[in-house]
């Protein structure tokens, strides 16, 4: 099969988004692999000042922030939205023990999306994270994306609350399968 589709609305919003990570002083990029952060994964894998850390889940990841905020570093989170679910209970750790996360969650089953299996968790994950007490912010277009997510790490790091930021399927680019 070969992979076509929609490109993303403007693929620099990732440079731009690194910025706000690195003037946000973040040192542990946690991720699992995923296409629509693909840029931001590279980047923060050639940046001598982070970790790039690749998980086998998603909820590893939300273990590794809070790790690293009781270690005097901040993290991101970067997933898929079909990971949200994965992410559920540990979220519990997050919200009891007032610690910040920010996570940044590429969105599937929304704008174009050609598999119907990641249309139930995309559908729900803003509500499944606004139901653990996640702040949900959402970003759509490329020119909105760096003050989303720099507001994002402000309240999340400031304010000692759990924050995701959604980037829409639009934004990332929908993916096509065609034999």
């Amino acid at each position: 099969m070969n992979q076509n589709g929609p490109k993303p609305e403007d693929p620099a919003w990732s440079d731009a988004v690194f910025a706000v990570l690195r003037a946000a002083e973040i040192r542990q990029v946690a991720y699992v692999p995923d296409a629509g952060h693909a840029r931001l994964i590279a980047l923060a894998s050639a940046e001598t000042t982070m970790r790039a850390v690749v998980l086998t889940t998603e909820e590893e990841g939300v273990a590794l922030a809070a790790g690293a905020w009781l270690g005097g570093q901040r993290a991101v989170l970067l997933m898929q939205s079909s990971g949200v679910g994965n992410c559920i209970n540990i979220l519990s750790l997050i919200a009891h023990c007032r610690m910040p996360l920010l996570a940044l969650i590429t969105m599937r089953g929304e704008w174009g999306e050609f598999n119907p299996w990641q249309v139930p968790m995309g559908s729900a994950t803003p509500a499944v994270l606004g139901a653990m007490g996640v702040h949900v912010l959402r970003a759509v277009h490329a020119n909105e994306v760096a003050e989303t997510v720099r507001a994002a790490a402000a309240l999340a790091f400031d304010s000692s609350v759990p924050v995701a930021v959604l980037l829409s399927q639009r934004l990332i680019g929908a993916k096509e399968f065609r034999k």
